[in-house]
C-alpha cells in the first residue's frame, strides 16, 4: 500500500521544524545530528537481538 500512495509528511515535529526554519544552519546540523543519533540505538538492539538468537540457536543444535 506504501508503495502505491505517496503522501507529502514533514520529517520533523511541528517544534523542530520552528526551530530548524528560524535558527541558522548550526542548529539544523544539530538537529539533524540527534536525529541520527537517536535512530541508530533500534537498530543496534535489533541486531543484538538477532545475534543473541543466532548463537542460542547455534549452541541449541550442537
Amino acid at each position: 500500500m506504501f508503495l502505491v500512495f505517496s503522501f507529502n509528511t514533514s520529517a520533523q515535529c511541528a517544534m523542530c521544524k520552528a526551530v530548524i526554519e528560524g535558527g541558522n544552519e548550526t542548529i539544523a546540523e544539530g538537529v539533524n545530528n540527534g536525529i541520527t543519533y537517536l535512530m541508530v540505538f533500534p537498530y543496534i538492539l535489533v541486531g543484538l537481538l538477532f545475534y543473541f538468537i543466532y548463537r542460542h540457536k547455534k549452541k541449541a543444535k550442537n
